[in-house]
């Protein structure tokens, strides 16, 4: 099979071939490690984890009311939590997850120290 870039491909030519997840995203956000790719794939793992939360709280047969009161918050900002729409703190996250007896794993990379800028 022709291995031709993604990047260099017309819209027909992508229609006649399939592509892996990770060929898309890089003709579309680009390369790994650079801002935007790591923008969007920050994004879809928030998206993937609010999912998550919504199919968690269903499956233990919770309302976004119950699942408030279990946290201390409103069921709005649960609503908006499983939409994607609240700016919500790792801390309320954690709550979420706890209270529905879910694992939950804090990924933190760091930069590299040439990418790294301090003011002073």
């Amino acid at each position: 099979m022709n291995k031709q870039p993604l990047s260099t491909l017309n819209n027909e030519e992508i229609t006649k071939r399939r592509y892996s997840f990770d060929d898309i995203k890089t003709k579309y956000y680009g390369e790994k490690g650079t801002s935007e790719r790591d923008r969007f794939e920050s994004l879809l793992e928030l998206d993937l984890a609010c999912q998550q939360i919504k199919e968690l709280r269903k499956a233990k047969d919770l309302t976004q009311d119950q699942l408030g009161a279990m946290i201390g918050v409103k069921k709005s900002q649960i609503s908006r939590l499983e939409k994607g729409d609240a700016n919500v703190t790792i801390g309320t996250l954690l709550k979420v997850f706890k209270a529905l007896n879910a694992n939950i794993k804090l990924q933190i990379e760091m930069a590299k120290p040439e990418d790294t800028l301090i003011h002073v």
